[in-house]
């Protein structure tokens, strides 16, 4: 499994390069039981138009150790040049990586970092009540710049192995890449509102939404002010022409 994703081409997706896997949970695992550190991108339409405008946002999903098919534009886009890949939501990748790593031969502790002041601390005490074995560290994603230096202070000390991070994009990509020296042997992942979900403040979209790749027509009905960033979805499709 190890050497699946290594011995193996990337698909390009605007120039962007896209990991096919079947079980990018089990790939991951077997990573993070090797301490091979990871950075994983999850590759949605807004971010992909985001990297054609920014190349330094590209050049992080260019070097980016996994990227998978979290939005549905990727995987329409998969589809239509013959590659049949499920899609692969960010946040269902990191549940599954929290339900197994308590199985893994060494102590797996976890860091959640992001969202509003509370909220990563309550997503944090649901999964302990799941999961009562399971050690996360919290810290909310307003810190000021004396509270950011002991929060990386703690992870550098702590070395926490799964580090998921919900800052939105590309801030959380610029500081997963900044930081990520700080824990070597760690997989990263940019989770973006998960832990708004898996604290209750927020709900996912209903399973039907999901699986038809209409998700993110639920997200702007949760959060309208968002209609801006959704016109990144016509212009991902117009580029997606072009290539």
């Amino acid at each position: 499994m190890q050497t699946l994703l290594e011995n193996s081409r990337p698909f390009p997706v605007l120039n962007l390069p896209v990991h096919l896997l079947t079980d990018y949970t089990g790939w991951l695992l077997n990573r993070l039981e090797n301490k091979q550190g990871t950075h994983v991108v999850t590759l949605n339409a807004e971010m992909a138009m985001l990297a054609q405008e920014d190349p330094t946002v590209a050049g992080i999903i260019q070097k980016a150790d996994l990227v998978i098919p979290d939005g549905a534009g990727i995987i329409l886009y998969l589809r239509w040049r013959g590659q049949k890949q499920k899609r692969c939501p960010g946040i269902e990748l990191a549940q599954s990586l929290l339900l197994k790593i308590e199985h893994l031969r060494e102590p797996c502790p976890v860091a959640f970092y992001g969202g509003k002041p509370g909220i990563a601390e309550q997503a944090a005490n649901r999964w302990q009540e799941k999961i009562p074995g399971l050690s996360i560290m919290t810290n909310h994603g307003y810190l000021n710049e004396q509270e950011q230096q002991q929060w990386l202070q703690t992870l550098q000390q702590k070395q926490p192995k799964l580090i998921l991070v919900g800052l939105g994009v590309p801030r959380q990509e610029f500081w997963i890449q900044q930081h990520r020296y700080l824990c070597p042997d760690s997989i990263w992942i940019g989770v973006g509102g998960s832990f708004d979900i898996w604290s209750g403040a927020k709900t996912r979209a209903p399973g039907w939404l999901r699986d038809n790749n209409l998700e993110w027509l639920y997200r702007l009905y949760q959060e309208p002010w968002r209609w801006r960033r959704m016109l990144a979805l016509p212009q991902f499709f117009w580029h997606s022409l072009k290539f």
